[in-house]
């Protein structure tokens, strides 16, 4: 597999990082997820790991062709929105050694590897029934 960095939002020894794949998925690094409080609030399954990235994370997703990268929505693999301003992804753990090989992963840090269309629908606008069509 091969990646393309979108880019990251960094501070000194944290990198979260979004990265997107020639397999029509979305690579996202961040920070393991420890606290308690979270992971109560989880069904991590076996093979997957949740991550917790600023949602800031996703304005680099104009670089893959998106008209914006805010999130519109918050649903899987969104899976908590914390009070800090990040957010809890949850989602099969990246395992591919050719992609891990073009990364740099501390310790703390793990990623997921999320389908791009699951991503791209947490951009889309919430609607409700449109009115205005005759029935």
């Amino acid at each position: 597999m091969q990646l393309r960095f979108l880019g990251k939002n960094s501070t000194p020894g944290d990198s979260p990082t979004l990265y997107a794949s020639d397999e029509d998925t979305y690579v996202i690094q961040g920070w393991k997820v420890f606290a308690n409080d979270l992971l109560m609030q989880l069904e991590v399954r076996q093979g997957e790991t949740a991550v917790e990235v600023p949602i800031e994370l996703f304005e680099h997703l104009t670089k893959d062709g998106q008209a914006s990268g805010e999130l519109k929505k918050f649903a899987a693999p969104v899976m908590i929105v914390t009070e800090q301003g990040t957010c809890v992804l949850q989602g099969p753990e990246m395992n591919d050694s050719e992609a891990l090989g073009q990364m740099r992963l501390p310790d703390y840090e793990t990623c997921i590897e999320v389908p791009r269309s699951s991503i791209t629908a947490l951009l889309e606008e919430v609607s409700g029934p449109d009115h205005a069509r005759p029935a």
